[in-house]
């Protein structure tokens, strides 16, 4: 390992690995959006229904898609924050000339996707105030339609 050559940010490989990355990145982001938006459609679609029937129980069915796409949402923010630790860590490492040919094209998420959805779950700026704004409607659909 001490005799395999460092990397030079301007080689082919070395770019299509950054660019690899880069795409790998843009689809969890893309990902994180279509969770939102499937998310709201089928919330719409239910509370419609309900509208529709009367019935207000049938508006607690718009809770298992908003829980579902809430946990799915923060998985992938949580995918997209360890692909952008790994893209930085390895640019790092190419610009202090420690990269290495054998981390080429080894695209994998840094750190724990675990502890990092739990992190997006919670901490992030962008799931869960998004996923409370869509709860507070299925409450709010229940509790009127339910008067």
């Amino acid at each position: 390992m001490a005799d395999e050559p460092r990397l030079d940010h301007a080689t082919p490989a070395v770019q299509k690995h950054l660019e690899i990355v880069q795409g790998v990145i843009t689809r969890m982001a893309e990902n994180s959006r279509s969770c939102k938006v499937w998310c709201v459609t089928l919330v719409a679609a239910i509370l419609v229904l309900v509208a529709r029937t009367g019935k207000a129980e049938h508006a607690l069915i718009a809770l298992a898609p908003t829980v579902l796409f809430y946990l799915l949402d923060a998985y992938y923010l949580s995918l997209e924050r360890g692909f952008i630790n790994s893209y930085n860590s390895f640019v790092m490492r190419l610009r202090e000339g420690r990269a290495t040919a054998s981390e080429l094209f080894a695209v994998s998420p840094k750190g724990s996707v675990w502890r990092g959805t739990l992190w997006a779950m919670f901490r992030s700026f962008s799931v869960p105030p998004f996923y409370l704004v869509v709860l507070a409607t299925v409450l709010l659909a229940w509790r009127l339609v339910f008067q």
